[in-house]
């Protein structure tokens, strides 16, 4: 349901410990990551991959339903095709079947990479 308190606080202590009281770093990458997610939310819908706005995970869950794929199909094919990994949604429950999972706890360029990539196979699937 929710992270446990006694755990909330000992995280809060080990970074206490490693940053004392300037968590500028830790606002930073908190900062880094946001971005990180807008920018990948944003890109699968503007693709036509709708997709739900991320708010505590480092992962976006877009449908690939109008490609006429199915998530194995699709994400099998940008590896090959594209070479992007991707995970089908089926991963992690029947409910995922056109769906995939796409994580963006990587850097910005990389990301940026990968999204000119999956565009590319959506515009193929079009031809």
């Amino acid at each position: 349901m929710c992270a446990p308190t006694a755990g909330q606080a000992c995280a809060k202590a080990a970074l206490a410990l490693s940053f004392g009281n300037n968590f500028a770093r830790v606002k930073q990458m908190r900062d880094e990551y946001d971005s990180r997610r807008k920018f990948l939310w944003k890109a699968f819908n503007d693709m036509g991959l709708p997709c739900f706005e991320p708010k505590g995970a480092f992962y976006c869950f877009p449908s690939v339903k109008s490609t006429g794929l199915t998530a194995e199909e699709f994400c099998e094919r940008v590896l090959v095709e594209k070479k992007v990994a991707i995970i089908p949604g089926t991963a992690f429950g029947k409910s995922g079947e056109y769906n995939f999972r796409a994580c963006y706890a990587v850097s910005m360029q990389k990301l940026k990479i990968a999204v000119e990539r999956i565009k590319e196979f959506l515009a193929s699937l079009n031809k």
